[in-house]
């Protein structure tokens, strides 16, 4: 267990997965992860999905090993639970400071044989006095020898249910949040299967603590967003949201996702200002 931090506040605290029994996926996962003012907007472990695990990246099928946890969803049976999860095994530190890990991981099936090599980067970066940016990196090396591909329970035959990526589970709360994106969509049914320059979560916590998470894909690649509000929320770029996606043997696939965590509940205009600029952070 280690931690994320800045200026001597720790924003983060990052779990290598040992913790985490067979059936629920072990990987690493980020939890709590918090905003300036303290307020958690991370979920571990909710009653409603076991194996959603704060802020980890998740992947349902990969060549049928699941890296999410739970059930699979197969188009023959539905939802089952198989004797399918691999694990995200940490394999060293290749970078350490403060505010900045770079990892390496070694993604295995059932059997132990490795599939991935993962370089995986996370960095906290202030912005304001309400508002910190963690930036993930995610560089994927089919290490298997032969050709992979990524699906999802909406390419075994589940419409609408591409999730499968880096997944960001926020807590439970006694109202769903309001959920924003650029060009003044708003609501689950407008921006989930988007390709939204961004979308944001703003919730309230039991204690009354507002919150808000806004997120972006940087660089030129866009997965569509799965979202979900009303259910359980949980947001995140789906990897394979209506096809598989082929990682050929040797391939390397990349990903990146920026989250703003902000204090409070902005309106669209400042939204719009704080997704600009948290863009132009490179």
């Amino acid at each position: 267990m280690t931690t994320l931090a800045l200026d001597g506040r720790d924003l983060a605290v990052l779990h290598d997965g040992t913790d985490i029994e067979p059936t629920l996926s072990p990987r690493p996962y980020l939890h709590p992860v918090r905003t300036l003012a303290g307020t958690a907007v991370t979920e571990l472990r909710p009653a409603d999905h076991l194996h959603h695990l704060g802020v980890s990246v998740a992947v349902p099928d990969v060549s049928g090993t699941s890296f999410w946890g739970g059930r699979t969803f197969t188009r023959d049976r539905g939802s089952v639970l198989l004797d399918n999860h691999g694990r995200q095994n940490h394999v060293s530190w290749l970078e350490q400071s403060p505010h900045r890990r770079v990892q390496a991981l070694s993604w295995t099936d059932p059997g132990g044989v490795e599939l991935l090599a993962e370089e995986r980067t996370l960095h906290a970066l202030g912005l304001d006095e309400h508002t910190w940016v963690l930036d993930v990196r995610v560089r994927l090396r089919n290490t298997a020898r032969r050709d992979l591909s990524i699906g999802s329970p909406a390419t075994n035959g589940r419409p609408g249910a591409g999730y499968g990526g880096l997944f960001w589970r926020a807590p439970v709360a006694e109202a769903p949040p309001r959920v924003l994106g650029a060009d003044g969509l708003e609501g689950e049914k407008a921006l989930h299967g988007s390709r939204a320059p961004w979308l944001a979560l703003s919730g309230t916590d039991r204690a009354g603590a507002r919150w808000t998470l806004l997120l972006l894909q940087p660089g030129e690649h866009t997965d569509p967003w799965f979202l979900r509000a009303e259910e359980y929320p949980g947001v995140g770029p789906a990897l394979a949201w209506d096809e598989r996606l082929p990682v050929p043997e040797g391939a390397l696939l990349e990903r990146r996702l920026r989250v703003a965590v902000r204090d409070g509940h902005p309106d669209a205009a400042a939204l719009e200002e704080l997704a600009a600029t948290a863009r132009s952070l490179d």
